[in-house]
């Protein structure tokens, strides 16, 4: 509770004499009659001028600025071109320059008008570090996207098995990678996951082994099944001569001979000849007295 006295003296602090108001109220007219308009008025046009002049200069640094980083990024993108950097890498270089220009040219141009940038800058980090730990997994995908548009593991267009997944690149982008698989679904794989994992690029190499498993019964002639699958290669114009192809006994089975038919081909003729020599083993090798077993067991019965 506030005592008494100290009370008293606010409310006599509050409530002047009226002689001391006059003498207030005096000294402010006559401030107002000694003051000289003329000077007054003078340096409020020079402060105009001054601040008139400094918007000028500013709006004529962000003019020329502009010019100048369309300028840069037409040589930039002539660059790219020269080079034949990816189109993808080329957006995203291009996006993260003129971004990076363009807050260059804001600060200098705020600085220019009288404001401090420091300020500005710490703001902007302290909002960026926020920004950052809240989008964390985000931040990794962009990171991870940046390596591989870097790194170049794959490009659009090449057949890639990865995380699980397999199929046509059709689009690379800063979170995530876009494939199409060969029944036309659309999958997007976090790029902070695919640039950690292994990547089994098949469209490196213009050519690529096509392996077939046959498998014949015990006791069917070898020899035979092998003679009749090298003349199936040989009237196929797809299968190359070399790498020379090769059919081999892999395995013996439990009910059946396995017979490894590995065969060289383009890249954009694989499922095609895969396809094609499967059916016609199917259909030729039983002619020749060749025959596909089932699966079967020997059940042995002893009577006691």
């Amino acid at each position: 509770m506030i005592p008494l006295f100290t009370q008293t003296d606010t409310i006599n602090n509050l409530i002047q004499p009226d002689s001391v108001q006059k003498a207030q109220f005096v000294e402010a007219v006559t401030k107002i009659a000694n003051t000289d308009y003329r000077q007054l008025l003078i340096d409020l046009a020079n402060e105009a001028m001054w601040i008139g002049l400094k918007i000028v200069l500013a709006l004529l640094v962000w003019w020329v600025g502009r010019w100048l980083i369309r300028k840069v990024l037409v040589m930039l993108e002539k660059l790219f071109l020269r080079k034949n950097i990816e189109s993808s890498l080329r957006l995203f270089l291009h996006n993260l320059v003129n971004t990076v220009l363009v807050l260059l040219l804001i600060l200098t141009v705020v600085q220019m008008l009288g404001v401090n940038v420091t300020s500005i800058l710490a703001l902007f980090a302290s909002a960026t570090l926020a920004i950052g730990m809240a989008l964390s997994g985000t931040m990794q995908n962009f990171a991870g996207g940046v390596m591989i548009l870097l790194l170049k593991p794959y490009r659009v267009g090449d057949y890639i098995s990865a995380q699980g997944q397999s199929g046509t690149v059709k689009e690379i982008q800063l979170f995530s990678t876009c494939i199409e698989t060969p029944d036309k679904q659309t999958i997007y794989i976090p790029n902070s996951s695919i640039s950690t994992a292994i990547i089994d690029n098949y469209s490196t190499s213009d050519l690529r082994r096509a392996d077939i498993t046959v498998s014949i019964a015990y006791g069917d002639d070898v020899d035979v099944a092998r003679a009749e699958i090298m003349a199936l290669i040989k009237a196929d114009e797809r299968i190359l001569t070399e790498p020379a192809p090769v059919v081999i006994v892999s395995a013996l089975a439990e009910s059946s001979v396995n017979l490894a038919v590995r065969m060289w081909v383009r890249n954009g003729d694989y499922w095609g000849v895969i396809g094609d020599m499967n059916e016609r083993i199917y259909k030729v090798l039983p002619t020749k007295g060749i025959n596909f077993p089932f699966p079967q067991l020997d059940v042995h019965v002893h009577n006691d």
